[in-house]
């Protein structure tokens, strides 16, 4: 979870992106530029900070700032020279460990006795807080608060001579989710943890290969999609040569759901799946599971949208625009009083008046965290004159924070876990509000009998508090104690 982060009810009513990662080898090309492209791409994964680390063939250099993409990497105002080369790894950050601190910007880049090594890290590490407390005793100086940075105090630890060894004896010490990207010994090396459940994808483009989160980040430079990283695998970039390993035990594939409910961008491709597909076959199966009797669909923007789209189609219920989405609002606005946080909202989001007055209306959204915002939301279309207003969700009830790398608040703060559906709509002032199904969601992902409850097909722990990786005495321990209360 976030530490230090500002709590308020209108930035937290909302599951917050993880991380970016992102990675270029390209001896031809700029492999800087390429990378600030794909970071551009991968915006919507973290807006905090961003950084680059760059390999010239002689030297490492770095590049980092607070804010977007744009206000650091733009090559028209910023001297972009100072990180070139032909090997550069990046990352946009959405802090979800590790406080919003210039220390605490990725990628990290130190000097090991094996030469300089660089690291980009997507996801949380279960057992940072134990690793941390071993290594601070037994003299290791941290540099940032982050659980990214215990990766390279175990690189730098290990008694391995490769530093391909060495970094496989790091990770066989961590637990949790992470989705890495590492530049050293002019290697680019890509590593997903054993559960997959964060993303990595393989690109090739001319001369090289590119990693990245999101195949997004590949279209945007004219990169050739290769793959899916698989999990528990680490692909080794060496010029044009590439090879694959599967250094962990294997234990299954249990990769993130909510990458298809709202994380992942709509154009991008996950584990072989169109993101913008599936929330629409999400919409068409919410809609096979409630019968509401309505005048039109509107999305709650923009998450919202392809979801709506399939309701209506399944339903026959027309689809239109009843929300407009301000986009020039910055996600991190902040009002300092109750006023002015009710005010944010109609910042960001303003009823279509013309398109509601008179009329039953089903907002679909992808999630409801607190259900501030769509208390504010429903208000918002009883005040533009809708007649009724019924809420349809595209997620499972949220009932347990995430530990493997999205913020997420604690269980006592989820509506979901202490209201049942009924409950939760009187207290947003919906007529009706229902959740897709664990089985719904499962077959719109093309799995006709459901949800496996023996052994699920993905990882839907914030859903149905299940979770894959289980470490004693650390955060998700703590998790899992205050969720059974």
């Amino acid at each position: 979870m976030t530490i230090g982060a500002v709590d308020n009810e209108v930035s937290s009513d909302r599951f917050n992106e993880e991380c970016a990662v992102f990675g270029v080898y390209a001896p031809d090309q700029n492999a800087h530029l390429l990378t600030a492209l794909g970071l551009h791409a991968l915006q919507h994964r973290g807006q905090e900070a961003t950084g680059m680390v760059s390999y010239n063939g002689t030297e490492f250099s770095a590049l980092r700032g607070f804010g977007h993409v744009g206000e650091n990497f733009d090559a028209a105002s910023v001297d972009m020279t100072s990180v070139a080369g032909h090997l550069t790894i990046g990352h946009n950050r959405y802090s979800t460990t590790g406080q919003s601190e210039f220390r605490n910007i990725q990628p990290f880049l130190t000097e090991l006795s094996s030469g300089e090594f660089a690291l980009a890290h997507n996801g949380n590490l279960i057992n940072a807080e134990r690793l941390r407390k071993s290594l601070v005793a037994s003299g290791s100086l941290f540099q940032s608060t982050t659980d990214t940075e215990i990766i390279i105090h175990l690189v730098a630890r290990s008694r391995r001579e490769a530093p391909l060894d060495r970094l496989t004896e790091a990770l066989m010490q961590i637990e949790g989710a992470y989705a890495l990207v590492c530049a050293f010994d002019n290697k680019l090396v890509g590593v997903r943890d054993p559960l997959g459940i964060r993303p990595l994808v393989l690109g090739r483009i001319d001369g090289g290969y590119v990693l990245s989160s999101e195949t997004c980040g590949l279209d945007i430079i004219g990169a050739e999609f290769v793959r899916d990283i698989k999990a528990g695998e680490m692909v080794v970039i060496d010029g044009e040569t590439i090879s694959s390993h599967m250094p962990f035990t294997e234990t299954g594939d249990r990769f993130c759901v909510f990458e298809y409910v709202y994380f992942a961008r709509p154009d991008s491709i996950v584990e072989g799946r169109g993101v913008y597909d599936t929330r629409k076959q999400i919409g068409r199966e919410l809609a096979k599971e409630t019968d509401i009797k309505a005048d039109v669909v509107v999305p709650v923007p923009d998450s919202g949208v392809p979801a709506a789209l399939g309701y209506a189609e399944e339903s026959g219920i027309s689809f239109d625009l009843g929300i407009i989405r301000n986009h020039y609002i910055g996600r991190t606005f902040i009002q300092p009083t109750q006023a002015g946080r009710t005010q944010s909202v109609r910042m960001k989001h303003n009823a279509n008046i013309a398109t509601v007055r008179g009329k039953s209306v089903i907002l679909i959204d992808d999630s409801i965290v607190r259900g501030t915002t769509s208390r504010k939301i429903v208000s918002m279309m009883r005040e533009a004159g809708a007649t009724e207003v019924h809420m349809c969700i595209a997620s499972p009830p949220t009932i347990s924070p995430c530990y493997y790398g999205v913020d997420t608040p604690e269980k006592d703060k989820l509506i979901a876990s202490y209201m049942s559906a009924e409950e939760i709509a009187k207290e947003i002032g919906a007529d009706s509000l229902a959740f897709i199904s664990d089985d719904g969601l499962y077959r719109a992902m093309g799995f006709e009998q459901g949800r496996n409850k023996e052994c699920p097909q993905f990882c839907d722990a914030c859903f149905s508090g299940d979770y894959p990786v289980k470490t004693a005495g650390d955060r998700f321990s703590k998790g899992a104690d205050h969720a059974a209360k």
